[in-house]
């Protein structure tokens, strides 16, 4: 006479089973998740150099009395996918002639720049800067023997305006607090300028 398995042995082995094979299935699944997330995940590519730079700077121009002359071109490079970091370099040229005195007040001034620029907003941006110029001395007007490098660190904001394409306009307003006693903003208040960019 054949003896009948016990449902409730049957239901307890089942379980036992089931057991010892849960942790296989779930490493199992747990693959199939993963490798599925991998595939779906888009990959960026890295933005191409060319489309990182951007170029732009100022010019100012003024004739009569007092004659002055400024070029100030610069390029920079986006750090970040979200444009909003920059930095770059440029040089930095500037004439003044005032015929007021006898003979006529002549300098110019040549240098290079070095800027960091962070773009709060899509239309404002906080812009730092390390200027160094080669200047005459202001000290002394008589006998001018010779040229000094003159560092400056300019702090400030400024505003863009896109005019049209990839093209934009931007003013700013910048505080010089070196103040080194020869420096071209010794004493003034605040630094207006603007100019162009391309790409910025």
């Amino acid at each position: 006479m054949k003896q009948r398995l016990d449902p409730r042995t049957f239901v307890a082995m089942r379980q036992r089973l089931l057991l010892l094979l849960a942790p296989f299935l779930f490493h199992a699944l747990h693959a199939q998740d993963s490798t599925a997330y991998v595939r779906e995940q888009p990959v960026e590519k890295p933005v191409p150099f060319k489309d990182r730079l951007w170029f732009g700077g100022g010019i100012g121009l003024s004739f009569g009395t007092i004659t002055a002359v400024q070029l100030d071109p610069v390029v920079g490079i986006y750090l970040d996918r979200p444009r909003k970091l920059s930095v770059g370099v440029g040089p930095s040229y500037s004439y003044f002639r005032d015929t007021r005195y006898a003979p006529p007040y002549e300098q110019s001034n040549y240098g290079y720049r070095v800027f960091g620029r962070y773009r709060v907003i899509e239309q404002a941006f906080l812009h730092g800067e390390f200027l160094h110029v080669n200047t005459e001395p202001f000290y002394n007007f008589s006998d001018r023997t010779g040229r000094i490098w003159v560092p400056h660190l300019l702090l400030g904001a400024g505003y863009v305006q896109p005019v049209g394409g990839n093209s934009s306009f931007y003013i700013q307003v910048l505080f010089e607090v070196l103040q080194d006693p020869n420096s071209i903003y010794f004493a003034t208040g605040p630094i207006f300028s603007g100019g162009v960019g391309v790409g910025f």
